[in-house]
């Protein structure tokens, strides 16, 4: 029997036929460590994956590979789905990745990494961009799904906190594939609307893959480009999202939000009952000032006025003339008192006072006769007696009884 002899092509031809038409070889489920990774520019990964006794060299072709979520490293134990097929040119086989996802901290977290690190390098986190919460809204717009359990939580909270803000419902997919364009688009809307103050943009909770829409790079560039103040609210307290560290402020759940968006108004009433207390107070002072102010410029004008002055001077005259009258009529009264008293001294002692007991007084020429001795017969003698003198000639003088 002749001997016949295949080529290289043919029998490399002839296996891949074989692999191809392995119905166990079409949909494989593999799990292994990345090695060897390589993703080039346009978009296809390589790599192999191995475990401890074998390896196998893998493709993804950049229609498959933009779905996953991460980027693979090598080390990194991987799960993938693909076929196993034989790559003629090598005469190798391989297995053509359609899936992958990673093992242990997961595909989406992986992603969500990612992306967070991309959106961070590209500034969409700083702070200078970020817009302050106005403190009084008038209108506030909500993205959220209009039957979730959120919409109802802040429109209680709002109502109850502060009932004069209006609320504008953008109603959203927040949950799904069609959730991030969505959810973008209402923002957009929102803002070409331009008629809410700030706006709540969020769900209430749910798996990572419940919130992923709020981890999508769409997403986090509406938030960005948004003109009007946004608070972020997915999920629950412990519920991190990329829209979170995009938003102008992040919430940790939907009432959070509306609290965050709204003042308590009965904080408000107390305050501005304290601030009129306060004005009250400080209006009732400001008016003592200026009243005590006028009424010192009040006296400075009257001690400055001719009038005041004159006045002022005619009080003084009027003031020093009844001094002077009260000291006038006082020494008065002490001139009358002594002179009173000169007098009752010099009637004590004048000599015609005894003439009202009966008494005169007689004399010669102008001397007064005390003594018989200095008078003589013959001397014309006058005596003064109380109401009239009488002139006399001495007849005879008689001394001590005797002639």
């Amino acid at each position: 029997m002749e001997e016949r002899y295949l080529t290289v092509t043919a029998l490399t031809k002839y296996i891949k036929y074989k692999f191809d038409h392995d119905h166990n070889l079409e949909e494989v489920l593999l799990e292994g460590e990345v090695s060897n990774f390589k993703h080039n520019s346009r978009g296809h990964f390589y790599f192999t994956l191995k475990d401890e006794n074998a390896q196998i060299s893998a493709t993804m072709f950049q229609s498959f590979a933009k779905s996953v979520k991460f980027e693979p490293e090598d080390g990194m134990k991987v799960f993938v789905k693909g076929v196993v097929t034989v790559y003629e040119p090598s005469g190798t086989y391989q297995i053509n990745v359609r899936e992958m996802k990673s093992d242990g901290i997961g595909d989406l977290y992986l992603a969500y990494e990612k992306l967070k690190a991309e959106l961070e390098k590209e500034g969409l986190f700083d702070s200078s961009h970020k817009m302050p919460i106005p403190r009084f809204p008038k209108t506030i717009g909500v993205i959220t799904s209009p039957t979730g359990a959120a919409i109802r939580d802040i429109i209680n909270t709002v109502s109850r906190r502060y009932p004069l803000a209006s609320i504008i419902l953008y109603p959203a997919i927040v949950q799904g594939e069609d959730a991030k364009d969505n959810v973008s688009m209402q923002i957009k809307k929102a803002n070409i609307d331009s008629l809410c103050d700030v706006l709540i943009v969020g769900r209430g909770g749910g798996s990572i893959e419940d919130l992923w829409a709020f981890n999508e790079r769409v997403v986090a560039r509406a938030i960005y480009d948004s003109k009007i103040p946004i608070i972020s609210a997915v999920g629950h307290e412990i519920d991190f999202t990329i829209a979170d560290f995009v938003a102008d402020q992040r919430a940790a759940t939907p009432t959070a939000a509306a609290e965050i968006a709204t003042p308590n108004i009965l904080v408000l009433k107390e305050n501005i009952k304290k601030n009129i207390e306060q004005m009250t107070k400080r209006i009732r002072q400001s008016f003592y000032n200026k009243q005590l102010m006028l009424t010192q410029l009040d006296k400075r004008l009257d001690s400055k006025n001719p009038l005041s002055v004159l006045h002022h001077k005619e009080e003084l005259l009027e003031s020093n003339i009844e001094r002077l009258n009260m000291r006038m009529y006082r020494i008065l009264d002490i001139k009358k008192h002594q002179y009173e008293i000169l007098r009752r001294s010099l009637d004590a002692n004048n000599p015609l006072a005894i003439m009202d007991k009966g008494y005169s007084i007689s004399s010669v020429g102008d001397k007064i006769i005390k003594d018989a001795k200095d008078i003589k017969k013959d001397d014309t003698m006058k005596t003064k007696m109380k109401n009239g003198v009488v002139i006399s000639k001495v007849m005879e003088v008689i001394l001590d009884g005797r002639e």
